[in-house]
C-alpha cells in the first residue's frame, strides 16, 4: 500500500509539473468564453460558391441569420481588420430563398464585385420580411422579424470590424428589397451613402400599397399587423420613403421601373400564364409608383438618376440588366469610381 501512495503520488507530481512547464502556472488552462448573447457574433463561417456563408447571432432576433459575403479575390477566410473597402448591402425581393440571394443565383453580381475592392453583403431567405422590425412575433411565420435593427446596428460594425469594412455603405434592392432598400437609407442615412431602388414602391403608405403589402405579406403566411399594424396605422407612415424622401439629401440614389409591356425576358407562349399576368400588373404599379418618388425628389430639389423602361415587366432578368446599368452610380456613391 506505501509502494502504491509513493507511485500515484509520482503521477501526482509529474502531472503537476507537466501543467506548470506548460502553462507557466498552476492555474489550470479556462475554456474559452462563452459568446455575450446580448451582442452580435459570428457563429460560423464556411465557404460558399466563391463566397464565405456566415450564421450571425442577432441578439434583437434572438437566432442565427444566414448572410453570404463576397470579398475580393485573394483576401482569404476569416478575421480581416484591414478596414480598407466598402460595403454593398443587396437585399432581395419578396420571395427570397432559403438557398441563396438571387442576386447570386439570378444576376451577374458575383461578376461585378470579382472586379471592385469592395465587401458585398447579401441576407439569405426569410420570405415577405420586408427587411424591417416586425412589433410582435408572427404566428405564422413563427418569427419576429427585427431586420431593421440587424442591418443597421448590428450586422455593420461585425462586417467592419471582422470583415474589412470601411465604413462606407450602400443598399439596394428590387421589390420588396427596394423599397426596403430606399426606407432603410432614409432611416439610416448617415450609415447609407448610395441607394438603389428596382421596381419597387416607395409610396408603401397609401392605402392601395397597403393593401398591397397586406396580400403580399399573407402569401407568406405572415400577417401585416404583427409588421407595422393594421391598414391605416401610423407606422406604415413613419417606414414610407416617400414621405421621408427629404432624409435622402446628399445620397447618391438610382431608381428604375419598367412599364408592364413584355420585353426581351418574357416568353407569352412559354412562361405561366399567372407569372406573366402578376408580373405585368406588378410592373405597371411600380412605375407609377416610381414616377411618384422622381416626382417627389424633384420638388424637394434632390438629385437622383432613373431609368423608366419602355418595356418589362416584373422579372429577374430586367433587374440583371439594371444591376449592370446602376453599378457605376452604386461604385461612386462608395468612392470606387
Amino acid at each position: 500500500m506505501a509502494r502504491r501512495a509513493r507511485f500515484l503520488g509520482g503521477l501526482t507530481a509529474a502531472a503537476v509539473a507537466i501543467g506548470v512547464a506548460a502553462t507557466g502556472s498552476l492555474t489550470a488552462p479556462r475554456a474559452a468564453a462563452a459568446p455575450d448573447p446580448t451582442k452580435p457574433y459570428v457563429m460560423s463561417t464556411v465557404p460558399f460558391d466563391g463566397r464565405e456563408r456566415l450564421k450571425v447571432w442577432s441578439p434583437a432576433m434572438a437566432r442565427a441569420v444566414t448572410v453570404d459575403v463576397q470579398r475580393p479575390a485573394g483576401t482569404g477566410t476569416g478575421s480581416d481588420t484591414a478596414g480598407a473597402r466598402p460595403t454593398l448591402y443587396m437585399l432581395d425581393g419578396a420571395e427570397a430563398h432559403d438557398e441563396e440571394s438571387g442576386w447570386y443565383a439570378l444576376t451577374d453580381l458575383a461578376t461585378l464585385a470579382a472586379g471592385e475592392k469592395l465587401n458585398v453583403v447579401t441576407p439569405v431567405g426569410d420570405a415577405h420580411s420586408y427587411y424591417t422590425d416586425w412589433r410582435a412575433v408572427d404566428p405564422g411565420v413563427g418569427k419576429k422579424y427585427m431586420y431593421e435593427t440587424f442591418l443597421t446596428k448590428e450586422l455593420p460594425p461585425l462586417i467592419d470590424d471582422e470583415l474589412g469594412g470601411n465604413g462606407r455603405n450602400a443598399i439596394a434592392g428590387a421589390s420588396m428589397g427596394g423599397v426596403a432598400a430606399l426606407t432603410l437609407a432614409a432611416r439610416a442615412p448617415e450609415l447609407y451613402r448610395g441607394v438603389a431602388g428596382y421596381s419597387d414602391c416607395a409610396n408603401i403608405s397609401s392605402i392601395p400599397n397597403q393593401l398591397l403589402t397586406q396580400w403580399d405579406v399573407s402569401r407568406g403566411g405572415g400577417d401585416v399587423a404583427n409588421m407595422w399594424g393594421p391598414v391605416g396605422d401610423p407606422e406604415w407612415a413613419r417606414h414610407d420613403p416617400y414621405l421621408m424622401a427629404d432624409k435622402l439629401r446628399g445620397t447618391t440614389i438610382y431608381l428604375s421601373s419598367g412599364n408592364g409591356v413584355p420585353g426581351k425576358y418574357n416568353n407569352l407562349l412559354a412562361d405561366p400564364i399567372d407569372e406573366t399576368f402578376r408580373g405585368i400588373i406588378g410592373e405597371i404599379g411600380t412605375s407609377f409608383c416610381t414616377g411618384q418618388m422622381t416626382t417627389r425628389l424633384s420638388a424637394l430639389g434632390i438629385p437622383y438618376t432613373a431609368n423608366l423602361r419602355t418595356t418589362g415587366t416584373h422579372k429577374w432578368g430586367y433587374w440583371k440588366d439594371e444591376l449592370a446599368v446602376s453599378w457605376p452610380v452604386l461604385m461612386r456613391s462608395l468612392g470606387l469610381r
